[in-house]
């Protein structure tokens, strides 16, 4: 019987348009994550996946590399994290599966929420030199009931003894803003929140 050899991910049609008016730089870290909580309200509001999303720039510059957002829903593919598909993405548009590589710019990963423990991985060995997240307390699992793994408290430290530095709560409150809404359609009945065993599932 033949087995599958393939599967493709890709963002949604509606991403073009989100970006088509952001500057090529993003100097500060407000603009960046400005960019990541704007895209995902989008994104659960469009049923794409969970509220999540990211952005990969270059550290120094804020030049604008590659966008992800959340697509578990629409490609039925629960790896299709926010931070893997603008980690690949970046990773494509580098041409290299290392970020970090001899002559390429230094590159950041901006997220909405601390990275769950699948994504930890993928962002740990991408080649990121800096990490910024809106937040990292129990704040998205408590109002969004997904459960982002257990990782551990020392979970930044890790990062940082690998040369990745952190930055925490970079528009902390506008991505809570976010997984309120998210929460109130969820408890109203209109939005899915996935998980295989029927319960929660990981950003």
């Amino acid at each position: 019987m033949p087995i599958e050899s393939e599967f493709t991910l890709a963002l949604p049609y509606w991403i073009d348009d989100a970006v088509a008016d952001v500057p090529e730089f993003l100097p500060s870290p407000e603009e960046r994550m400005g960019l990541v909580n704007a895209l995902a309200d989008e994104n659960w509001r469009r049923g794409n996946g969970g509220p999540f999303a990211a952005i990969v720039v270059e550290r120094e510059s804020g030049r604008l590399v590659s966008v992800g957002v959340n697509v578990v829903l629409a490609s039925g593919i629960s790896s299709a994290h926010a931070e893997g598909m603008a980690l690949g993405l970046a990773q494509k548009a580098v041409g290299s599966w290392d970020l970090g590589g001899s002559g390429l710019p230094e590159h950041e990963l901006v997220v909405n929420w601390r990275p769950c423990i699948q994504c930890y991985g993928s962002a740990m060995w991408s080649g990121i030199t800096s990490l910024f997240v809106a937040g990292s307390g129990p704040e998205l699992e408590e109002i969004s009931t997904f459960d982002e793994g257990p990782l551990t408290a020392d979970w930044a430290e890790e990062f940082e003894s690998r040369g990745i530095t952190v930055t925490e709560n970079v528009l902390r409150d506008e991505a809570l803003a976010v997984f309120r809404a998210y929460r109130e359609a969820v408890d109203a009945g209109g939005v899915l929140v996935y998980n295989a065993r029927g319960q929660s599932d990981e950003g």
